[in-house]
């Protein structure tokens, strides 16, 4: 029989990380606002760490991943670090050769930096995604954020207008409207690549990394 996994994504240490273990989440995926799509405020760096002493304490067979800005090996071995099981990885995947984009979207993915990036609930406002309020989403800058973000009110009144105008540019992979929903990684990330040789470089990165800080250490 197949084995399934409960997993929860949190990105504060609120009540929604109790939520998690009470609702029998054998996965705990700590996320810090460096990821791209939904998220909150707190960094990867911090709160990382503070899960993984609370899990320690609370729920010690529960799994911790660390997921926001994580790209490469250096991430990952940051990541164990920090007190993480593993990784949960986004952004370096999105620009994986079997991802679902259209080729214009990685193009623009491709060419952006983490400086390239903002939080906004403009994409949720034409798509029409009611998030709680504390959330919003990670997305590259472009002509239809610089346009809304910051008169979400104003938006609402165009909605269904700007709704049918976004869509249309995430058909024909019209970065300059489409939200491209990313995150800081971006800057880590230079080409298009199969997602095994993404794979097997990180994990060659991250032991390289651990070694290389083990020789130090002595």
């Amino acid at each position: 029989m197949p084995v399934v996994w409960r997993s929860a994504t949190v990105c504060a240490v609120d009540q929604s990380f109790f939520e998690a273990l009470e609702a029998g989440a054998d996965i705990v995926i700590a996320q810090g606002a460096e990821a791209g799509g939904h998220g909150v405020r707190r960094a990867t760096m911090t709160l990382v760490p503070e899960i993984a002493d609370l899990l320690a304490r609370e729920s010690p067979e529960t799994l911790l991943c660390a997921s926001g800005g994580i790209a490469d090996g250096r991430g990952l071995a940051a990541a164990l670090a920090l007190g993480a099981d593993g990784v949960m990885v986004g952004t370096r995947f999105w620009a994986a050769e079997e991802a679902l984009v259209h080729p214009k979207m990685h193009a623009a993915g491709i060419a952006a930096t983490g400086d390239d990036t903002l939080r906004t609930k403009v994409t949720d406002i034409v798509r029409q995604k009611d998030w709680p309020e504390r959330f919003d989403t990670r997305i590259v800058r472009n002509a239809f954020t610089a346009q809304w973000h910051g008169k979400e009110g104003e938006l609402l009144t165009q909605r269904a207008a700007e709704t049918a105008r976004f869509n249309a540019a995430v058909s024909e992979g019209d970065a300059t409207v489409a939200g491209l929903v990313a995150g800081e990684a971006l800057g880590l990330i230079e080409t298009i690549e199969p997602a095994a040789q993404i794979v097997s470089r990180m994990v060659n990165e991250a032991v390289d990394v651990l070694k290389s800080t083990a020789r130090m250490a002595r």
